[in-house]
């Protein structure tokens, strides 16, 4: 979340957590979370129940953005 913060200023986050073996690809002890950025008129969503990718930018921009503060911010 730091790294996002940096890099790309959303306005708060989507915090999802998946436990258990139905959610974790039939491993019972499995646990982990989506953590989904969000700004202020972006599309809910979309891209998870549309599965539509609303994102103006390309997702090797956004690695790159990640990468150049990765270090610094976590």
């Amino acid at each position: 979340m730091r790294a996002l913060k940096a890099s790309s200023n959303p306005a708060g986050f989507n915090i999802g957590m998946n436990q258990g073996d139905v959610a974790g690809a039939g491993v019972a002890a499995h646990l982990h979370q989506h953590i989904v950025p969000r700004w202020g008129g972006d599309m809910n969503f979309l891209p998870i129940i549309g599965q539509t990718k609303a994102l103006p930018v390309l997702l090797e921009d956004v690695r790159q953005q990640l990468s150049d503060v990765w270090e610094s911010a976590c």
